[in-house]
């Protein structure tokens, strides 16, 4: 059955399929982009990840999904409920033909946007553990080397060298340049505290090079300092953001927060290991103060001194007592000379007898891996399917003669009772042109035509007469 248009022209039938994928086509080439808002209803969070859930007003409602790489991005823990601002396109699922609106963006609706998805945050890392002192790592005493991880125009970046250099310029700085606020910031930093942790944990062979002066230096970090000055909360958000909370969480290199002034909080700074209150307390806390330990070395140096004279004037004076009191040696060295011929005696025998033991055991052993070789197997299982191949085949040929025999006898006994056989002596059998043997002259009338077989033919044959044989 064919389908037509208005003007009589043949319009082709679509499967269901090829109808939705054209529905879902339309759907999301005029409705993308697309910015919704209402309230969440039926929140579903997949164990793959993926988020569905209703949105809804007064009077209508929409399904929603959103992918697990989309819902990274969101700030808060969205709840049935919740008024929130969508962002996305619209959508039909083929295989059920389901309406849907594919989030790609969600945000809390109404004013506090940012203060609410940062409370939001805090309160779901809270409840799971990664503000607490158990996870904080330890700074090292003194770092070798340190990454910071902020912006190269910023005040931060400066003062943070400052500091080193006037505290510990031994320390090496290895700075990878990031944006600290606007779109793409969070990620941008989380990038880089993933580079820096791979930088610590690859092999010393395949470390990357650190170019100082006409030196190559290998890039292996201990620590790792993010941050930038102070700012507005929008300025700032790029460090509230989960994906950099995430980062710094997962870092194996301790990690110290020093983002804004002393007044300001991020998440960044109560997931992170150390919280500075500033770029430069960042760095004094991973720098010693040089004059302090030059001061403390001296100390130390003294106090060496001293008692290295207390223990050499000890020594001596022990020394001059044991003078007086020693005898020559050479009686008692005597002594332990023959001692120690005595023990490289039994020690010879010993090892002689060891060496021996193991060597009847690797005997033995030897011995029983030759009984239990699968080489050994093998070759007896070889010869015993030679025996039994010629076994088969010697009674597969006798069984062949002895069928064989049996056939010629079953041959010899057909022939005995063969019709043929009595055709060879002279006789013929006679049927009817129906087929039907003839047993007697009463069967046939003069004229009927009969078909005489006999051993080397088949006669056609008509009946001119027929006699009854007289009995004797």
């Amino acid at each position: 059955m064919k389908s037509f248009d208005l003007t009589g022209n043949p319009t082709p039938i679509l499967t269901v399929s090829e109808l939705n994928q054209q529905a879902r086509d339309c759907l999301e080439n005029n409705f993308a982009r697309i910015e919704v808002e209402g309230e969440i209803s039926d929140l579903l969070q997949h164990r793959s990840g993926h988020w569905y859930f209703t949105l809804k007003d007064k009077q209508s409602q929409l399904r929603c999904a959103m992918s697990k790489f989309q819902n990274k991005t969101v700030r808060f823990q969205p709840e049935d409920g919740q008024q929130v601002q969508l962002k996305g396109k619209l959508s039909l699922y083929a295989p059920r033909g389901n309406y849907q609106f594919i989030v790609e963006r969600m945000q809390p609706a109404g004013s506090g946007q940012l203060q609410q998805a940062f409370d939001a945050l805090k309160i779901r890392l809270a409840q799971q553990g990664w503000f607490d002192t158990d996870n904080k790592q330890a700074l090292p005493t003194l770092a070798k080397q340190v990454v910071i991880i902020t912006s190269p125009q910023g005040a931060a970046i400066r003062d943070m060298q400052t500091t080193f250099a006037r505290r510990f310029a031994g320390i090496r700085l290895v700075v990878i340049p990031v944006p600290v606020q606007g779109d793409g910031a969070a990620e941008a930093i989380s990038e880089a505290i993933a580079k820096a942790n791979q930088w610590a944990k690859t092999s010393d062979q395949s470390k990357p090079l650190l170019s100082v002066g006409q030196k190559k230096e290998v890039l292996a970090p201990e620590a790792i300092i993010i941050g930038r000055g102070g700012g507005s909360l929008e300025d700032l958000w790029a460090f509230n953001e989960l994906v950099v909370a995430q980062a710094i969480h997962e870092s194996a290199l301790p990690i110290v927060s020093a983002v804004g002034h002393e007044t300001d909080t991020t998440i960044a700074d109560l997931v992170a290991d150390v919280r500075a209150a500033t770029p430069t307390a960042a760095a004094e806390l991973l720098s010693p103060d040089k004059a302090a330990l030059q001061q403390q070395f001296a100390s130390f140096s003294d106090q060496l001194k001293r008692q290295l004279n207390y223990r050499l004037n000890d020594a001596q004076s022990l020394l001059k007592g044991l003078a007086r009191r020693v005898k020559h040696p050479s009686h008692q060295l005597n002594q332990q000379v023959q001692r120690v011929d005595q023990l490289d005696n039994q020690l010879f025998r010993s090892v002689n007898q060891t060496l021996s033991k193991k060597r009847q055991l690797l005997e033995q052993l030897q011995q029983r891996l030759m009984v239990s070789s699968p080489a050994e197997t093998i070759q007896h299982q070889q010869v015993d399917t030679q025996n039994l191949y010629q076994r088969l085949s010697l009674a597969i040929n006798h069984s062949l003669h002895r069928r064989q025999l049996e056939w010629q006898r079953l041959v010899e006994t057909l022939n005995v009772v063969s019709p043929l056989a009595t055709l060879n002596r002279g006789y013929s059998i006679v049927t009817a042109t129906s087929g039907d043997i003839l047993r007697s002259h009463t069967s046939v009338i003069k004229g009927d035509e009969i078909n005489a077989k006999l051993a080397d033919g088949d006669l056609q044959c008509v009946v001119v007469s027929s006699t009854e044989q007289k009995q004797k």
